[in-house]
């Protein structure tokens, strides 16, 4: 269930791609002659509308769009690459586009229908699922030396006197401060795994009230609380700028590092762990699917971006190449970088997925 889960992500998330350059073809001018759901062999025609052939074809990992003269060489005024550059621009950013778009239609799907997120405290008596998490450990600290990890979540608390079951900060602060210094025995769920660890809080932990007993631990509530639709539009676009901009910072590291040979490859998750993800994500619910589906999305956008000959962006970076020396690229030429160009992803794609099979065995 889970590969097909991740077919159908993957599905969706490609062929949203290849109709924003479907769209932006059409709008330009070009003429469009197949939008293919899935790759050849061709299965079945769906349907001609105008001169646009609708297929079904036999690979199901994906889709693509032929637009006419995508290889130059044509004299017909509609093939791609007699169009002006800037229009071919257009078309080539309209996938990337439309996946950043797609993205933030399912993170205000996500929002909407109720997805963990940190919770302000009048949400908190609304929510449901909630959880206190760690959000930062003091180096040092109490909570430090008892192994504490951003990340955990601290299902429960005692000490000699009593308990704590709650997820507000406020309570388990207090509960800590009044503990005296003794011994505090924490319940702490870390992914699937749950232990008990204990830690002493002590004075001069809190910088601005030295005198309380701390563990030294920043927590903060998570838990799911539907938004209104409203509030979805407004958040969802916050949240899709922060983690495109977080996605594209973190990409660019990625690619520096490979070129000079300091890359962590086992920090990078392939198709194996992705599809695990997933699959991990469609159980949680409907919200946690939109959000590892907007993650992919953005990322596909972004990875499509790179100026890499086979990518969306070595094509603009051709189309800006051309525009600078004023003719066009040789095929011959155009055709040997792009196939190195996907050697080089093939390559990557693969020591990935080797990465990802000897974490899954280790």
């Amino acid at each position: 269930m889970e590969i097909l889960i991740f077919i159908v992500v993957i599905v969706a998330l490609i062929v949203v791609h290849e109709f924003g350059h479907f769209v932006a073809a059409k709008l330009s001018g070009m003429r469009v002659d197949e939008f293919g759901l899935g790759y050849p062999p061709r299965a079945a025609v769906i349907r001609k509308i105008g001169e646009t052939v609708y297929t079904l074809n036999w690979l199901p990992f994906g889709g693509f769009v032929k637009i006419y003269g995508e290889d130059g060489g044509e004299g017909n005024p509609r093939a791609f690459s007699a169009r002006p550059r800037t229009l071919q621009a257009f078309v080539l950013v309209a996938g990337v586009a439309m996946n950043l778009l797609f993205a933030y239609v399912l993170i205000v799907g996500a929002l909407v229908s109720g997805t963990p997120r940190a919770l302000s405290a009048d949400e908190i008596a609304r929510a449901h699922s909630t959880e206190l998490a760690v959000a930062n450990v003091l180096p040092g600290s109490p909570a430090a030396r008892a192994g504490l990890l951003p990340g955990d979540s601290i299902m429960s608390a005692k000490d000699a006197v009593g308990e704590w079951h709650a997820a507000d900060p406020g309570s388990f602060t207090t509960f800590i401060a009044g503990s005296g210094g003794a011994p505090v025995e924490l319940a702490v769920k870390r992914g699937a795994d749950e232990r008990v660890v204990t830690a002493t809080p002590t004075t001069n932990v809190v910088a601005n009230n030295p005198s309380r007993y701390a563990l030294g631990v920043e927590v903060a509530t998570i838990g799911v609380m539907p938004l209104s639709a409203l509030s979805a539009l407004a958040q969802g676009a916050a949240f899709t700028w922060y983690a495109t901009a977080l996605t594209a910072t973190g990409l660019m590291h990625f690619f520096y590092s490979i070129f000079t040979l300091q890359a962590d490859l086992s920090q990078v998750t392939g198709p194996i762990g992705i599809a695990g993800a997933v699959g991990s994500a469609s159980a949680a619910g409907l919200g946690d699917l939109f959000s590892i589906m907007a993650i992919i999305s953005i990322n596909l956008a972004i990875i499509n971006l790179i100026p890499i000959p086979a990518l969306d962006g070595g094509r603009l970076l051709f189309v800006l190449i051309e525009g600078a020396i004023r003719r066009p690229i040789k095929p011959s030429v155009a055709r040997a970088v792009n196939a190195a160009g996907f050697a080089f992803l093939i390559l990557l794609m693969f020591v990935v997925s080797v990465h990802d099979i000897f974490r899954i065995v280790g």
